[in-house]
């Protein structure tokens, strides 16, 4: 009897939250729609069913051991990328072929009941985000190729946009531009990717390109990898009103977990750091290299002096929380951004670690049915609204 009222006690008292937790994070089917691996496949040749602990945040065995069961892995190229439409089609061979050599692990998916029956299997259902609307190179056929393809939502702009829609970076940058939001080409995108079914990426979308959509979009948005402006002003964070208009129109806000977009104190601390080995990132760029991959190569070298300047995961549950306080739990998600990145927060260290999500919100006193919401339950609301008639 004693036994049996610690063991309450202790259920009461928040001091029982391991098998909770973890039990909730095995039940929810949990879906990240923003992982940029396709990208160092296709930059570096890696292939990410072997195992790539210590040089990737991802690979499929660590996908499968952080209990994710969906992946939207992201396509992208630079917006000044000749031929990017070719390189598109480049990545998602990539993951085609590690589908194929994987089929009792990972099965592309084309669409809600496929995605549903493959993660009955156990096995994690994949897809592809188009990162940027310069990749269908202004033909409406291309957006439909791609869609073929199993490409499920498109993300408008990225920071260089296309001719047809601007950038938050466009219209942060003080230069005056030609037009703002659509054009008339960028709501034929719009119409004709609610007519597909594939959903809407506003994320990167300058205000008037948002405000645009949102007029004139008939299907639920996604905001793939963003967070939240009134804690992080950050360009690529979204405000309060536009926060309201997407949980109004029925979409979903995926968090992003990029330091700088949930962390108002981190480009400071960034700053300094780069400054200290500028020499060190210039003779890097001479040789040609990127400077994603200058940065990465940095804070892999400075693995110790840069853990200082990595928020907590307590930043990520902060943006979630903000949402759901100001909208509800219905409009909040995960977009990672995991191999995007080149730093994660603390206890985000790579894919492994996605039930640390879980905990914190169990320890916050969020209910189950709430939890499997965030952790992929209301992207699959806004998938499976965007496919219907």
């Amino acid at each position: 009897m004693r036994l049996y009222l610690l063991i309450i006690g202790l259920a009461f008292t928040g001091q029982l939250p391991a098998q909770s937790y973890q039990k909730i994070h095995t039940k929810a089917i949990v879906v990240d729609t923003h992982n940029d691996i396709l990208m160092k496949a296709a930059d570096e040749g890696i292939a990410f069913d072997r195992d790539l602990t210590g040089i990737t945040h991802s690979d499929l065995l660590r996908m499968k051991k952080g209990g994710l069961d969906v992946q939207i892995f992201s396509v992208y190229c630079d917006g000044d990328v000749k031929n990017a439409y070719k390189y598109a089609n480049r990545e998602m061979d990539s993951l085609d072929a590690i589908a194929e050599r994987n089929t009792d692990k990972i099965i592309k998916v084309s669409g809600y009941r496929q995605l549903m029956k493959v993660v009955k299997q156990h096995k994690i259902a994949a897809m592809f985000g188009v990162e940027g609307g310069h990749m269908i190179e202004n033909d409406l056929g291309k957006l439909d190729a791609l869609y073929k393809r199993g490409a499920r939502y498109l993300t408008l702009t990225h920071n260089i946009a296309p001719a047809w829609a601007t950038s938050a970076a466009d219209e942060t940058s003080g230069k005056i531009l030609p037009h703002k939001g659509l054009t008339d080409f960028g709501k034929q995108v719009v119409r004709r990717m609610n007519e597909l079914g594939m959903m809407i990426d506003v994320s990167h979308a300058g205000d008037q390109t948002f405000w645009d959509v949102m007029q004139l979009t008939t299907k639920p948005v996604i905001a793939s990898h963003s967070s939240v402006y009134s804690l992080v002003h950050s360009r690529r964070n979204l405000k309060d009103d536009q926060i309201k208009a997407i949980a109004k129109n029925g979409g979903v806000i995926q968090i992003n977990f990029n330091p700088g977009f949930i962390d108002s104190t981190f480009d400071e601390k960034e700053k300094i750091f780069l400054t200290r080995h500028k020499a060190e990132i210039d003779s890097l760029k001479k040789t040609g290299m990127q400077e994603f991959y200058v940065g990465n190569s940095l804070y892999h070298k400075y693995a110790a002096e840069i853990q200082s300047i990595r928020p907590p995961l307590a930043n990520v549950i902060d943006h979630i929380e903000y949402i759901i306080k100001l909208v509800g739990a219905d409009y909040a998600g995960l977009g990672s951004d995991f191999d995007g990145i080149t730093l994660t927060p603390l206890q985000l260290n790579d894919v492994t670690d996605y039930p640390e999500i879980t905990k914190a919100l169990v320890a916050k006193g969020y209910s189950k049915k709430d939890i499997t919401k965030i952790l992929g339950g209301n992207l699959l609301r806004v998938l499976k609204a965007n496919e219907s008639n």
